[in-house]
């Protein structure tokens, strides 16, 4: 288990002026944590702050825009990224889930404040107001197009929204618990939900209906994702042929991350289980690397790599604290993950 550099939240605005100080800390399992500062002490001719560490910890590459501090006691470098904008009035509360379009150009986010908003990537200009869940919305995204959100709530319903004039043109109506996640499949002729009810559902937009119950776990299922399986993988035969309303679930495999500590793989068109791998904890989040590899990511904070084809063991399994995984995001030859802490 490695350990866990870390530098307060808002680093880069209280080294933003002369003199300014943000704190450090390192933290290995099972040995008291090292706390030391970082200071700013001017600027180079270059623009660049000038940045000394405390005892115990070392300033390496300084740009505009990120700091590398290593410990050496531990063994252990981290580089830290400041935010190129931070948009802070589009919601009054933490914000729980969000997207950005295919293009780039919009944002959609759901906030615990109630309220879930469309708003230009670009600035933070607040575009629609998008209402109609009776309690919190859990998850939203964006279709391909980029001019349709789907959303999911407490309320067991999902919806689907114009991104130009804010109006729900459809919802759904089955899950017997508030829907967690939802998946897009393919060009979003259909999409997938799941639930707190322990059910995964596969819907048909064009004529808002439920054409199947994909799982029944018996537990909630807190995140799913859909990818292209690898074509080594038995996805399984259908028990009846597949309506004429399923476009593009052939070939795909659909993710579930289970509170009951179990990751499952079911074959998206045939319903039947690919796999089950069992975890530490709840698992909170899945996705796909490619056809092959796919991550998981825990309540008690760690992230599992599989491979598909034999989920007998991890290939890897990351743990940088103890804090829940909550998200987590292909990016070029790796990932982002997100923590509750």
């Amino acid at each position: 288990m490695a350990a866990t550099l870390r530098i307060q939240s808002d680093w880069s605005r209280a080294l933003s002026r002369d003199e300014g100080e943000a704190w450090l800390s390192c933290r290995s399992p099972g040995k008291a944590t090292l706390y030391g500062s970082v200071t700013r002490r001017g600027l180079s001719s270059d623009g660049v702050p000038d940045i000394v560490a405390s005892e115990g910890f070392v300033v390496g590459e300084v740009t505009k825009k990120s700091i590398l501090i290593s410990c050496p006691h531990e063994n252990v470098s981290t580089k830290f990224l400041a935010p190129y904008t931070s948009f802070c009035r589009i919601h009054q509360k933490s914000i729980t889930c969000l997207d950005i379009s295919s293009g780039g150009g919009l944002g959609v986010s759901a906030s615990t404040d109630g309220t879930m908003k469309i708003w230009q990537a670009a600035n933070g200009e607040i575009r629609r107001l998008l209402e109609g869940h009776v309690y919190d919305v859990n998850c939203c995204r964006f279709f391909p197009s980029g001019l349709v959100v789907l959303s999911g709530g407490m309320d067991a319903q999902l919806k689907i929204w114009s991104a130009e004039d804010a109006s729900c043109v459809v919802t759904f109506k089955g899950h017997k618990g508030g829907v967690l996640d939802t998946a897009i499949v393919d060009r979003g002729r259909n999409v997938v939900s799941c639930s707190r009810d322990g059910t995964a559902r596969l819907w048909d937009c064009g004529r808002s209906a439920c054409l199947g119950v994909l799982a029944d776990c018996g537990a909630p299922i807190n995140g799913i994702a859909v990818g292209t399986a690898d074509s080594a993988l038995n996805l399984g035969t259908p028990e009846k042929p597949p309506s004429e309303r399923e476009v593009g679930t052939e070939g795909k495999i659909l993710l579930l991350a289970r509170e009951d500590k179990k990751l499952q793989g079911v074959g998206l068109q045939s319903r039947q289980p690919v796999f089950l791998f069992v975890g530490s904890d709840a698992f909170n989040c899945c996705t796909f690397l490619s056809s092959t590899y796919i991550l998981a990511g825990t309540q008690d904070g760690n992230i599992y790599q599989l491979d598909v084809r034999n989920t007998n063991a991890p290939i890897q399994v990351i743990h940088r604290s103890g804090a829940p995984v909550l998200s987590l995001l292909p990016y070029r030859d790796g990932f982002v993950a997100s923590q509750g802490n």
